[in-house]
């Protein structure tokens, strides 16, 4: 029966298909007109057949309602209908092109209502009304024994041959209007369809498209944080112990300021290198997906000598058999311990102790930082509500691991991020 759209019609349809119709009843009427006057002159009803006026209106009650079947398409299917009985009826001399029209009639019902019950019915109450004629038709044949030469020698008698071909005849017919209907209206939900799948993937390529340019900017904004804030912190925290002791230990102050042009200098290296991969990035791809990461496991002793040169007491240890691990989870374990230190800097206290483990597991690595400080300004929302906190959790969610953020019950804070390498 087809699917039933309660969004969508074929109907109304526009004036081009207005023309078509138009011109669809035309031509029939033109060669129902040529036929009927044929078929007229051949004498097929012999003495009976229809005045030519009432042949005349047989034609135009044939082929006009065709102009309006896709205004009105149950209605003309009706009209149709009768016609074609009348013609018959009325002994119009015309049996080829009439079939043609109640075919188009009916195939329309089929190929055009979006309401497919009403369909549905309409085409049952017109074949059921022709069949209805046919084996009253049949009967009364039957009841006139010389209306065919009988053959009692013959396999199948001749009236019997006879119904059984028109029952046949009329089932193909039809049948064939039925299956054609059904048949288009399919093809134009499924057309339908696509193009609301195609107008959806269009719509899903721009969001993602919009969702791609979002999380590169997310991801250069994390870069630039890692980057500029751990050195930035560094420098400042330098800058204080320099100003702070440069009159009465100069050499003091010169080594903090040596780090600070130190820690400036690396910082705008990796900016440059950041910024460069982004501007070469010819591909469309992701720069950062693509450009290979100056950070990585090798790098985690720098970020020890750079809590001690900020006067931090600070300890690294390796557990397990150093192997090498995919380069972006390398890259990931030091931009977590790189901003956790900076956050050792910057909030754990002058005297804290910053502890920095590199676990080598069967399944993958674990990076713990942990502090004793308590600092006035030492985070405490174990739901990681500030930046640095959001880029670890993102960072380690991209790679497919786990990581906790919090303060440790005897004091101080504890970062540990467990990162797959399988």
């Amino acid at each position: 029966m087809g699917r039933t759209t309660e969004d969508w019609s074929r109907l109304p349809v526009g004036p081009r298909e207005h023309r078509q119709d138009a011109l669809l009843a035309l031509v029939l009427g033109a060669g129902l007109a040529v036929t009927t006057t044929l078929y007229g002159a051949a004498g097929i009803y012999g003495d009976e057949q229809a005045e030519w006026w009432v042949s005349a209106l047989m034609v135009v009650a044939n082929a006009a309602p065709l102009a309006f079947r896709r205004r009105w398409p149950m209605t003309v299917a009706v009209v149709s209908a009768l016609a074609f009985a009348a013609t018959q009826l009325l002994h119009v001399p015309e049996i080829i092109l009439v079939n043609f029209t109640l075919f188009i009639a009916l195939y329309t019902v089929g190929a055009w209502c979006s309401d497919r019950v009403r369909a549905e019915v309409v085409r049952w109450v017109v074949i059921g009304g022709m069949f209805a004629w046919l084996f009253l038709a049949i009967s009364f044949g039957w009841s006139m024994p010389s209306a065919l030469p009988n053959d009692d020698d013959a396999m199948i008698p001749p009236y019997v041959a006879y119904s059984l071909v028109n029952i046949l005849i009329n089932v193909l017919y039809f049948g064939g209007a039925w299956y054609a209907g059904n048949r288009a209206w399919a093809a134009a939900v499924a057309k339908h369809d696509l193009a609301e799948r195609t107008a959806e993937l269009a719509a899903e390529r721009e969001r993602t498209a919009a969702q791609a340019v979002t999380l590169e900017r997310v991801r250069i904004a994390r870069e630039l944080h890692d980057v500029v804030a751990h050195h930035v912190s560094l420098m400042g925290v330098q800058a204080g112990a320099a100003r702070r002791v440069v009159d009465r230990d100069p050499a003091q102050a010169t080594a903090s300021l040596g780090v600070v042009e130190d820690s400036a200098r690396t910082a705008v290296e990796e900016l440059r290198r950041m910024l460069g991969t982004l501007r070469e990035d010819d591909d469309g791809a992701s720069a950062m997906d693509t450009a290979p990461s100056t950070a990585g496991l090798g790098r985690m002793p720098e970020l020890v000598e750079a809590v001690r040169s900020a006067g931090h007491d600070a300890g690294y240890v390796v557990v397990g058999d150093e192997r090498a691990v995919p380069p972006t989870v390398g890259a990931v374990a030091f931009r977590i311990a790189q901003e956790a230190v900076t956050n050792v800097v910057k909030h754990a206290g002058p005297t804290a102790r910053a502890d920095l483990r590199l676990r080598y597991l069967d399944d993958g690595i674990e990076v713990e930082v942990a502090d004793d400080g308590h600092g006035a300004g030492a985070a405490r929302d174990t739901s990681g509500s500030g930046l640095g906190h959001v880029g670890m959790r993102e960072r380690v969610a991209a790679v497919g691991g786990r990581i906790e953020i919090g303060p440790r019950a005897r004091g101080g804070y504890l970062v540990r991020a467990w990162l797959p390498t399988t």
